[in-house]
């Protein structure tokens, strides 16, 4: 039986399937995607529909996601875990520049609690490691903000197995990685498994590739989808929580018919027979 929940450093259980809110704002996540009252109710919805995990950033928008997240959920329930991310400057819909200077990381950070309207971040994810700043620099100021009280755990966003296992060695802090993976993108699988082996989450951010990954492995998909009643991103969805116990996909969306079709993915039970299916597909890729 597939584990339903996961608890982030150990203190933070959350269902392991939740939402991630960047399809909240629009092209290259820049801007609003449609009106801002639809954006509360899905965010709203899923919350209802007991996720317990919202994945966020502040170059969503820029700011937007994070405030749509105020907006909508809180004051927050208990046991609800808001995960945000800083590290990333944005200048227009296809301008992104990395900015790890420690000095940098605290005013995002500070600017994302205002946001958020909170005093501490559950989990605050350093969207890109920046190459002119040394690893122990930033990852130094993430454990001031850590020790002050502003962040309560802290993750990673893009890295490789090597520079993972030198930020494990520099603080003890992180409880989660946040990689590309999904049924035919397994190019992160060492770090899937370095994650397993130091019981950190792994968040797989485009679970579904924008719907272009269920229209490539559409065969297959549609033969275990049909035998289960499912859709095929209930079935690519289903293979990420059969995989490995510390995959936690936040699948996003700005409609609320798609929002329950992700959800429901959680409640599709693949057999030996689907999941060897479903693993070939990598290599048929």
């Amino acid at each position: 039986m597939i584990p339903d929940t996961f608890a982030l450093g150990g203190d933070l259980p959350v269902r392991r399937l939740g939402y991630g809110t960047a399809q909240l704002t629009g092209p290259g996540y820049w801007g609003p995607r449609g009106e801002r009252a639809d954006a509360v109710a899905v965010l709203r919805r899923a919350v209802e529909r007991g996720v317990t995990l919202i994945d966020t950033a502040d170059n969503y928008g820029p700011d937007l996601a994070e405030e749509l997240v105020a907006e909508a959920l809180h004051p927050y329930r208990d046991g609800l875990v808001i995960a945000t991310k800083g590290g990333v400057v944005r200048t227009g819909d296809s301008a992104w520049h990395i900015d790890g200077r420690p000095e940098r990381l605290r005013a995002m950070c500070e600017a994302s609690l205002r946001r958020l309207r909170t005093d501490r971040i559950d989990v605050y994810q350093l969207h890109r490691l920046d190459p002119r700043v040394p690893m122990a620099e930033q990852l130094g100021a993430l454990d001031e903000l850590r020790a002050e009280g502003k962040i309560r755990h802290v993750g990673l966003d893009s890295v490789t197995a090597v520079q993972l296992t030198e930020a494990l060695g520099l603080t003890s802090s992180i409880v989660s990685v946040q990689n590309r993976f999904n049924l035919l993108d397994r190019e992160s699988a060492d770090v899937l498994d370095l994650c397993a082996a130091h019981e950190l989450a792994f968040l797989p951010w485009f679970p579904l590739a924008n719907g272009a990954l269920t229209d490539g492995a559409a065969d297959t998909l549609d033969g275990v989808a049909g035998r289960h009643g499912a859709s095929r991103g209930q079935v690519a969805l289903a293979w990420l929580l059969h995989h490995s116990p510390v995959l936690l996909p936040t699948p996003g969306t700005g409609s609320l018919a798609h929002l329950e079709e992700n959800l429901e993915a959680a409640e599709v039970r693949l057999d030996a027979s689907d999941v060897s299916l479903l693993d070939a597909l990598a290599d048929a890729a």
